[in-house]
Order: C-alpha cells, then sequence, then structure tokens
C-alpha cells in the first residue's frame, strides 16, 4: 500500500526507521519541529535544529525514496518564555525560504499559559503573513480539552483565516467534533499508550466519516511506533474497510491537506 507519514520527528529515530517506513509503502514524511526531550538554552540551538530539519532530514530521507518535508515553529512547552521564544521566531522567515518547508507548526498550547496563547497567535500571523498552512499541537489528556477550547477561541479571532488550511492534532472522542465542526482539519495520532489506539481512531473515523481527518503517528524519542499508520490499515481491513476507504485515509487526504502548500510536490 502507498501512504504518507504526515506528522513525524525522524531526527529522533534511526536509519533502520526509514527503512521500514519504505518497505511498508511510505511515499512522504512530513516532519513538525518540536520539543527534543530537554529545553534548549539558546535560540542558536534552534538554528542547529532548524538546518537539521531542513538540510539534513531530506537527504537522510531521499536515500530510501522518500520525500521528507518539514514545518518550522518553536513548540509550545519552550513557547512559555516569550522573550526566548520571540528570539526563536525571528530566525523562521529566513528558513521559510528552504524549498522542503511547508508551513508553521506544531505551534499550540501545553499547559494554556497566556504567554503561551501569546506565542501561539503570532505563529499564526506569521503563518497567515507568509499564506502558509499551520499545523496545531494540543495538549496531553490532563489538558486537551480546555487547550483545544483556548485554540479554537483564538483562531476565531483571526477574520482572514483560512480554516481549511489549520490541521489540529491529536484529538480524541472528547475534542474532534469541535475541531470538525468548526471547519478546521483533525490529526488522529496513534500511540501505544496514550492519545489514539488504533481500535480508537478507526472508531473515531466510522463515526465521524473522513471527511477533514488523517491518521499519524507522531514518532519521536518516546514511547511510539514509526509504522503505526500501516498497522492501523491493516485494522481497518480486519474490519472490513475497502481498499478505496484505508486510501482516502492514509494517502488522498493527508495529501490534499499538504497540496495546500506550494512546497509540497509528491
Amino acid at each position: 500500500m502507498r501512504y504518507i507519514e504526515p506528522h513525524a520527528h525522524m531526527v529522533s529515530r534511526t536509519t533502520d526507521d526509514y527503512e521500514k517506513l519504505a518497505i511498508s509503502g511510505c511515499e512522504a514524511v512530513c516532519e513538525p519541529a518540536f520539543w527534543a526531550g530537554f529545553d534548549r538554552a539558546s535560540a542558536e540551538g534552534f538554528h542547529d535544529y532548524f538546518r537539521q530539519l531542513t538540510e539534513y532530514e531530506p537527504k537522510r530521507a531521499a536515500r530510501y525514496g522518500i520525500k521528507h518535508f518539514s514545518w518550522l515553529c518553536i513548540n509550545p512547552k519552550e513557547a512559555d518564555d516569550p522573550v526566548f521564544a520571540r528570539e526563536v521566531m525571528a530566525l523562521i522567515p529566513e528558513f521559510l525560504k528552504c524549498p522542503t518547508v511547508l508551513g508553521i507548526g506544531e505551534i499550540g498550547l501545553n499547559k494554556n499559559t497566556r504567554n503561551e496563547l501569546a506565542i501561539f497567535e503570532e505563529h499564526v500571523q506569521l503563518a497567515l503573513d507568509h499564506d502558509l498552512p499551520i499545523l496545531i499541537h494540543t495538549p496531553h489528556l490532563e489538558d486537551k480539552l480546555k487547550g483545544t477550547r483556548l485554540t479554537l477561541e483564538s483562531l476565531a479571532n483571526f477574520s482572514k483565516l483560512d480554516r481549511a488550511k489549520v490541521i489540529i492534532d491529536h484529538v480524541e472522542e472528547h475534542t474532534v467534533s469541535q475541531v470538525l465542526d468548526a471547519g478546521y482539519w483533525a490529526g488522529m495520532t496513534l500511540y501505544p499508550h496514550s492519545k489514539c489506539s488504533l481500535d480508537r481512531a478507526i472508531d473515531i473515523l466510522e463515526i465521524h466519516g473522513p471527511e477533514r481527518l488523517w491518521m499519524n503517528s507522531a514518532c519521536d524519542w518516546g514511547v511510539s511506533d514509526p509504522l503505526a499508520v500501516p498497522k492501523c490499515a491493516l485494522q481497518m481491513k480486519q474490519r472490513q474497510h475497502t481498499a478505496e476507504q484505508i486510501e482516502r485515509i492514509i494517502y488522498q487526504n493527508p495529501r490534499d491537506f499538504l497540496r495546500q502548500s506550494r512546497r509540497y510536490i509528491v
């Protein structure tokens, strides 16, 4: 089968993972900027990280016939220090010229603080200024419902925002309706012990339908599975979904959203 991995943190994965993705039929990987497992001490650290996303990872993926794209931002966890966050954000416009950068992400909220919200809104404006799509992180379970509501309330203040160019990721059963009803795309993250299990994600798909919905692994340095998307496709087949239904959710939907970026060519 062919599929797209629309949210993976490959800087924290081994080269063997790229080989496994290729064998499984992955045509493209999209990598949002995220927290590295520790707070970085300087904007220069982010400069090197942005170079890794835009220079090194595309070459590593290409060895296995996979296209690699990235999203840029300062992640929500480190955005709670607005002075530091703005130093990092000042670096982003230069990197937006890179041919594999899709847009701004994964921005959002972590602990739903005022500082996080202010930096989130500045990221949204940056995306609007450059006519770029946006990928949004929603907090972990204990803060997810409140964080999703705050995110939607904030986005509603941007009158020129094209909601079809925004995907709100890590939705679960208690947040997916709010996101879809507001006209945004929704991403389901397939994790072994948190976010969505394979069966829960398929349940959401069966309840809400495939419109404006995608699946991703968000594999990183923690407990995660870079092959979560093809494994979920297999589970869909076992639950009597057709080949056409499976391809829509794992290939056509992410392709349709990503093609809203002028940089996405697969």
